[in-house]
């Protein structure tokens, strides 16, 4: 029988039990971590009902020596301070994605997983009856459609390339490499509706998808592009030096302030025109999300350069500077020069004067975004729309054009 004492025992052990509820004690977790040790080693025992491959499989990892893995984690044996992160040449674990350092390198990837979308949500049906009607079209809009679609194609495949096999191994930030993941897949959706827009409309695959070699105009950018990846891509790339460091730093802002600050911003201009009187609205709507996509990608480069000028001050020399300079007002001539090639005749309420004024004032902010002096001064943007565009929220109009029932181009009927 239980007496009034045994009681009051049981009550104290539960308060203690609750009061350490969350907080093992340091003796209970040696014990587990010594329980749990033996049990791992007990796992490892060859038994009789194992095969001879399992056995063979057992035996090779009692060979493993984790010091040799701990030993390519630089710093895995202490736990990361804020202040050992940075995002070049960095010491501290890249593995330990907390505490973080750069919260908003943190907010853009939230950012980035809150606006995610998919091309096969956006009705194409219209765009496949405006396209295959002779009349629907002028010759001009079809060149700006085809030279667009045969430049992006193939140029948000260049960026997540030189994201995926050189940028992501060098920036040694944590939190950063999470959002160049986020990005680097953004870029993969971004390739996919593109060739959701061309199976759609029946264009000629091999004519859109070689443009980049065919075409001039956008044969340059891409090749201007690729010149500036070859270096760091190369897995025996490393950085540590002055030299090595610049040329990440050129590669950064080749890509973000170049490639995707200002070579895309002639095309999104033209399609996005068309979509605001009405024509190929699918194709308009998949570059709205796009551009979208792309400005988040934008302002995360332009902080990633300027947070190593502050922690590498010595990169950011005259030399460097000048260098930076030329690279963004060389991609934007080229960006001119692109323009007149796909509309070299006014159309959709805009012409290649307007949009080289246009581009001279995106190629200002780019300058100014990372501490240069702008180079066309007096120049004003000609199409206050596209601010409006790029602030787009998704749910303003995503699902009142989603497919219900996804079908791809390929299965669309043309009859």
């Amino acid at each position: 029988m239980l007496s009034w004492d045994e009681f009051d025992k049981e009550d104290t052990e539960v308060v203690a039990k609750s009061a350490n509820a969350g907080h093992p004690t340091e003796a209970n977790m040696d014990r587990l971590d010594s329980a749990g040790g033996a049990a791992a080693l007990e796992a490892r025992a060859v038994t009789a009902t194992d095969s001879p491959a399992v056995v063979r499989a057992k035996t090779a990892l009692d060979n493993l020596d984790i010091a040799e893995g701990l030993a390519e984690l630089e710093g895995a044996s202490a736990r990361v301070a804020v202040d050992e992160k940075a995002m070049i040449n960095c010491r501290a674990d890249l593995n330990q994605l907390v505490p973080f350092k750069y919260d908003w390198a943190w907010q853009k990837y939230l950012d980035g997983c809150a606006n995610h979308w998919m091309p096969q949500e956006v009705n194409m049906t219209a765009d496949i009856a405006l396209w295959k009607n002779p009349e629907g079209l002028t010759d001009d809009e079809r060149r700006i459609v085809m030279r667009n679609l045969g430049f992006f194609s193939t140029a948000d495949s260049l960026v997540a390339n030189n994201l995926v096999l050189a940028v992501y191994r060098l920036i040694t930030n944590p939190e950063c490499r999470q959002y160049i993941l986020r990005q680097a897949f953004e870029e993969a959706i971004h390739t996919h509706a593109y060739q959701y827009c061309i199976e759609s409309l029946a264009m000629d695959e091999g004519e859109i998808f070689n443009m980049y070699h065919e075409i001039p105009s956008v044969a340059k950018k891409a090749t201007w592009g690729l010149k500036y990846t070859r270096s760091i891509s190369d897995p025996k790339f490393e950085t540590g030096t002055v030299e090595t460091d610049k040329e990440l730093l050129r590669n950064l802002i080749a890509y973000y302030c170049v490639l995707e600050g200002i070579f895309f911003y002639c095309g999104f201009t033209q399609i996005l025109s068309m979509g605001r009187r009405n024509k190929m609205t699918g194709v308009a709507e998949q570059f709205q999300y796009i551009l979208r996509d792309e400005s988040m990608h934008l302002n995360f480069g332009i902080d990633v350069i300027n947070q190593i000028k502050i922690e590498n001050p010595h990169l950011w020399d005259a030399e460097m500077k000048e260098e930076a300079s030329q690279m963004i007002l060389q991609g934007t001539q080229l960006e001119i020069e692109y323009a007149r090639d796909t509309m070299p005749r006014g159309v959709l309420g805009m012409n290649a004067a307007m949009m080289e004024d246009y581009l001279k004032f995106i190629a200002n902010r780019r300058l100014s975004q990372i501490g240069l002096k702008e180079e066309y001064p007096g120049t004003t943007n000609p199409f206050p729309w596209m601010s409006e565009i790029m602030d787009l929220k998704k749910e303003k109009n995503f699902f009142e054009t989603r497919v219900i029932e996804y079908q791809t181009g390929g299965a669309l009927s043309w009859d």
